[in-house]
């Protein structure tokens, strides 16, 4: 199952091919356009569910080109680019985007801002609804876990974090990236050592060996990530 498709519009081809492939890895159908015009043609043949924006095109500027997507659909804008100053982001929304990420950006972040905004529109799909790795089945419609065909009890952000790694698998997550996603706006907390707690408590659930994590991996200088090889 598939959660739509996004439309990635960007003038830079390097970008296009993270978003692309981190998009599809996530489960969504990605169509990229370098140009406004490109932008145009694209989202009249592709009727995306959600377009990523650049502000900075070779030819019609990312405002016109969201003017005239805002005249035709409702679809979810997010604005994607380096002008960090109030009043592009200003112009933006008021332009009729629904948000705004700067450049550099972290993909967890605008992962969390694209599924944020197809939940308002009331489109957003899970893009499976039971992971199996090795011997643990991830269902994501009751919440539960199981290894070798036998529940583990999580407590509700341990599971959303063993999800939230899974979904990610083979990619390393920063603490800071990892604490925006599992908690609310507004109740992040400060110190990234939380996330070590819960890690330590998930470990301890579903790894046979906890100090050799077979699972949930530590990467040195970056967070943590869920092996790419149950092996």
């Amino acid at each position: 199952m598939t959660s739509g498709s996004i439309l990635v519009v960007d003038d830079d081809p390097d970008i296009l091919k993270i978003l692309k492939d981190n998009l599809e890895l996530d489960g969504y159908q990605a169509h990229t356009a370098a140009s406004g015009k490109e932008a145009l043609r694209s989202f009249e043949n592709v009727g995306p569910r959600l377009v990523i924006l650049d502000l900075s095109l070779p030819d019609i500027d990312g405002i016109q080109v969201c003017r005239w997507i805002r005249e035709k659909s409702d679809v979810p804008i997010i604005m994607l680019t380096a002008r960090d100053g109030l009043p592009d982001k200003v112009l933006g929304l008021e332009t009729g985007a629904d948000d705004y990420v700067v450049k550099p950006f972290d993909y967890l972040e605008l992962a969390a801002r694209i599924r944020a905004c197809l939940r308002r529109q009331g489109s957003f799909l899970e893009t499976e609804e039971v992971l199996i790795i090795g011997p643990l089945e991830i269902d994501t419609a009751t919440k539960t876990l199981r290894k070798h065909g036998q529940r583990i009890t999580l407590t509700h952000r341990e599971f959303n974090l063993l999800l939230l790694l899974a979904r990610h698998r083979g990619r390393a997550l920063s603490r800071t990236a990892i604490r925006h996603e599992l908690w609310p706006e507004g109740e992040v907390p400060r110190d990234t050592r939380t996330i070590d707690v819960h890690v330590q408590h998930l470990r301890s659930k579903i790894e046979d060996d906890a100090g050799q994590p077979r699972y949930i991996v530590t990467v040195p200088g970056v967070g943590y990530m869920f092996a790419a090889s149950e092996e």
